[in-house]
């Protein structure tokens, strides 16, 4: 059926048989694509029949739907004619794994942040408003992305502004992990009082064998029921807001969704439409394992099992690490917005749950707690990805750094961050806190150098942040275990990747050597290009750039005299890196001889590692590419 649809127009006039058949079609669709390509599952699967209910009631795009986080929009661009393209997605070149107001009329928003849809809804329906524009605009938000404050101060606006705002919440009690909160629990005592879900069940069930109804009664059912849903809420907090409640409903049931998204599209007030889904409906290893199926890699689909590496990753060192300090030093204290697994703190919770906090999806909440923590005389441990933590500049600069608080910010995903595309990338963090006074930035390039770096930090009195990729960790060598130095960074000699016929005499004896300079997190390719260069009879250095605030110029400088050439590796945006910041410094002390490599001033779109530093000209190849130009300069 898939194939046949061109437009959401195609599934208007389907019979509910057909649309049973079509919703099984989208989960087994999508369950072979993301089994491919990897991608987010249990929200998708979980989605299908209101996603298939929205289309059939609303005119998209005169209607704009407005997806929250929109990782849960894959049967959105199922039916919205893009059928053809969907084995691409997450791919290079392919359809974005999100939604992209570049790829489709239908999708009206780029969008990878929770907690925004309510926000960019209203304004979309103020400005149609202004300009006498018709349709509707309809936010469909989860419960974990409504823990967000924006949500809330969205929810708070549109109340105040009285416009016809449809929010569909999407209550599968779920984010990435488990949902955790005052609002959680608020959300499950609306949809398990029983009082009510009884009445309702047995009202509807007697409506629907009364013969055909009018209009008008309709609308007094409605409106009975609703007064009858007032004696069971006597709070709501939506009601509060200024918002109409509908719900909760059966998000499962098309045919029951469909009929009430038609009542409330002629509603002339905004409202909340809470339904409740089943995250990884229709397959049994996602249902059971919802926190697992959130955002994976290719699978087996026969038993959704993944395949196993040896290598560790930089997020299972790190959760080795924080488990093995957390044990000699209780003052330590884990802080994650709704990535407990993602950030490698699921065994810390399991190990030490009340030394964890889980604040939702809430990164500015997080930092400021974190700073309570720590004038309390706890050592807060803040784990949050590279591309969460732009949410928070304001708390890490206000409540944290001007507060000299010691507080330690692990950013996992720092640099190229895979598949996820543009709304992911971790390439900001460097310029965004390097002009911070008195924070501290460190970029290990190992396990062990992450060892080391995160031991310095928590022995320091100031703020810290380590940055690291989503990668496994490269073989250890001796220098990632050379001590900590305030401001130095890790020299590894080119002797170090001696290959079979070449001797450290003959190395040392060469002239026009040249001294590559790299964040860790860009190590693995800079390695690879020094290892290619001595198979060309070539020569380079490596100083890792260990800290990246402080930084001793000094010994930098002492290093660098003994160079011809310089070639910069930096996984973060040129402009108010700390390449741009060295480069100039090796320029006003005569060393001319500079290649630089960073992020450019654009936003990188999806691919795989590799195809995100091709892009950036940041591969390995690319960086022994800049070492032949320094060399033959």
């Amino acid at each position: 059926m898939l194939s046949k649809i061109k437009s959401p127009a195609d599934i208007k006039n389907l019979s509910h048989k057909e649309l049973s058949e079509l919703a099984a079609e989208i989960r087994k669709n999508i369950i072979e694509v993301v089994g491919k390509n990897g991608g987010h599952l249990a929200s998708n699967l979980g989605v299908v029949e209101l996603t298939i209910a929205l289309h059939r009631v609303f005119e998209s795009p005169k209607d704009a739907i407005i997806w929250d986080v929109s990782h849960q929009c894959y049967a959105h661009k199922l039916l919205t004619g893009r059928y053809e393209e969907f084995s691409t997605i997450r791919t290079k070149g392919g359809l974005s794994g999100f939604t992209n107001k570049f790829e489709s009329p239908h999708d009206f928003f780029i969008n990878g942040h929770a907690s925004t849809s309510v926000s960019s809804a209203l304004g979309l329906l103020t400005a149609r408003k202004l300009q006498g524009i018709d349709g509707k605009v309809i936010a469909v938000i989860g419960d974990g992305a409504l823990t967000g404050g924006l949500a809330f101060e969205g929810l708070m606006h549109a109340g105040q502004l009285c416009k016809d705002l449809i929010v569909i919440l999407n209550d599968n009690q779920m984010s990435i992990d488990h949902n955790t909160g005052s609002i959680s629990r608020y959300l499950s005592r609306l949809t398990m009082t029983g009082k009510y879900q009884s009445f309702r069940y047995r009202f509807d069930n007697s409506i629907s064998k009364l013969p055909l109804i009018g209009n008008h009664i309709e609308k007094f059912i409605f409106r009975f029921k609703r007064s009858i849903k007032g004696l069971f809420f006597t709070d709501n907090l939506f009601v509060d807001f200024g918002f109409e409640y509908v719900g909760p409903l059966d998000g499962h049931n098309e045919a029951s969704l469909e009929k009430v998204l038609r009542r409330v599209k002629n509603l002339k007030r905004p409202v909340v439409v809470h339904v409740v889904t089943k995250k990884g409906k229709g397959y049994s290893p996602a249902e059971n394992k919802p926190e697992i199926f959130h955002g994976v890699g290719p699978f087996q689909i026969s038993d959704g099992t993944f395949e196993k590496f040896d290598t560790l990753s930089f997020t299972e060192a790190f959760s080795n690490i924080i488990l093995e300090e957390a044990e000699k030093n209780e003052k330590i204290v884990g802080i994650t917005a709704a990535m407990a697994k993602g950030t490698g703190l699921s065994a810390f919770s399991h190990k030490y749950p009340s030394r964890f906090f889980d604040v939702g999806i809430a990164e500015e909440h997080a930092v400021t707690f974190a700073g309570g923590l720590a004038q309390g005389g706890a050592l807060p441990v803040v784990c949050i990805y590279s591309t969460f933590i732009q949410r928070s500049v304001d708390q890490i600069i206000h409540d944290i750094s001007l507060q000299k608080l010691h507080a330690v910010f692990m950013l996992d995903r720092a640099g190229a961050v895979p598949n996820d595309g543009a709304t992911h990338q971790g390439i900001f963090d460097i310029a965004l806190f390097r002009p911070v006074p008195d924070i501290r930035i460190l970029s290990p390039a190992s396990a062990a150098d992450l060892r080391l770096c995160f031991e310095w930090a928590l022995a320091d009195t100031n703020p810290v942040i380590i940055r690291y990729p989503k990668l496994s960790c490269p073989t250890e060598i001796e220098e990632f275990s050379t001590p900590v130095k305030e401001g130095r960074g890790i020299f590894i000699p080119c002797s170090s990747f001696v290959i079979g016929g070449i001797s450290e005499e003959s190395l040392i004896s060469k002239e026009r050597k040249i001294l590559v300079i790299c964040t860790g997190g860009i190590y693995s390719e800079v390695q690879k290009a020094v290892r290619a260069e001595l198979l060309d009879n070539g020569y380079a250095d490596i100083y890792i750039l260990r800290f990246i605030k402080p930084f001793d110029e000094e010994y930098f400088l002492s290093i660098c005299k003994n160079y011809y050439g310089f070639v910069f590796a930096e996984d973060g945006v040129y402009d108010g890196g700390i390449s741009e910041y060295l480069e100039s410094i090796l320029l006003k002390n005569n060393h001319s001889n500079i290649k630089t490599l960073c992020f450019e001033d654009k936003f990188y779109s999806h691919g795989s590692r590799n195809d995100i530093l091709e892009e950036a000209g940041l591969n390995s190849s690319q960086i022994k590419k800049a070492i032949d130009e320094a060399s033959q300069s």
